[in-house]
């Protein structure tokens, strides 16, 4: 198989875990375990840091590919067609998010009698629990969706949201696309999509995780409906739609001449 359709279907499976992920959110104020279910969102996340380790051989290879044959620019729809990708990850996520909401919660219901998530694990492979599984699932509905409102959700978070999740989606291809066109200093431009990843981080410990968790938190004690955080589940999904359909593609190349010209900076550090 060509490695380029390996990196995008793993980057698809990236974008839908962390999709998935988003959901459990509302299946914790539905369970009133919220410890527990931010626990599962680490377990699903597993598959994210699993393709993350699987994915970036395949990418360090089509950059050397693309230096020795002298054709770095043969990068860029490439990196395109991965980001693409990461949009059909979240597409598909967000298309199956009641159905990850109704199986996480029935999940962490189960878990809360039986404590072990490896014995969890292997009861839903049993036949019987599979076809129950099956059963639940559903795609959205237009009437849930029109009953969404942003009145009582502060906006500049799920605002935030969005260049969070465009920022994080180019990053490490912005580092290696600016190693290929500086290729005797492409390690040091691979290091520095922190330079990138580092803002979005920010953004994400300062405004976006805190806002999502005190509204989850309100909604806990009843000072908020469950309404407010399918809401906010809702339109950080959409945000994840939106960031890797247009706003991802757009930063991709500025990012990637921010991460070149630091990494000339570097290089002329050492008298090169």
């Amino acid at each position: 198989m060509n490695p380029l359709y390996i990196v995008c279907i793993l980057t698809a499976v990236i974008h839908f875990t962390e999709t998935a992920a988003s959901s459990l959110r509302l299946a914790g104020v539905r369970t009133k375990q919220i410890a527990t279910s931010l626990s599962f969102v680490n377990a699903t996340l597993l598959v994210t840091r699993t393709s993350n380790m699987l994915q970036a051989p395949f990418l360090g290879g089509m950059v050397d590919h693309a230096i020795m044959t002298g054709n770095p620019a043969s990068l860029i729809d490439s990196f395109r067609l991965v980001i693409f990708a990461a949009f059909i990850g979240n597409s598909l996520g967000a298309l199956m998010s009641p159905f990850f909401v109704a199986v996480f919660t029935k999940a962490i219901l189960r878990f809360e009698k039986g404590g072990s998530v490896p014995r969890l694990i292997g009861a839903a492979f049993k036949p019987k629990n599979m076809k129950a599984i099956i059963s639940r699932f559903r795609l959205p509905e237009r009437g849930s969706l029109m009953n969404l409102s942003l009145k009582n959700m502060p906006q500049g978070f799920l605002w935030t949201n969005l260049i969070v999740v465009a920022v994080y989606s180019i990053g490490v291809l912005s580092s290696l696309y600016a190693g290929a066109l500086v290729p005797e200093f492409r390690i040091t431009a691979s290091q520095l999509s922190a330079i990138v990843n580092g803002i979005a981080t920010i953004l994400l410990v300062t405004l976006v995780d805190p806002t999502c968790a005190y509204i989850t938190d309100q909604a806990i004690k009843g000072k908020r409906s469950e309404a407010d955080v399918r809401t906010m589940v809702f339109y950080i999904i959409i945000g994840r739609v939106v960031a890797t359909l247009v706003l991802s593609q757009l930063l991709f190349l500025p990012a990637a001449e921010y991460i070149k010209s630091t990494t000339l900076l570097v290089k002329s550090m050492f008298g090169q």
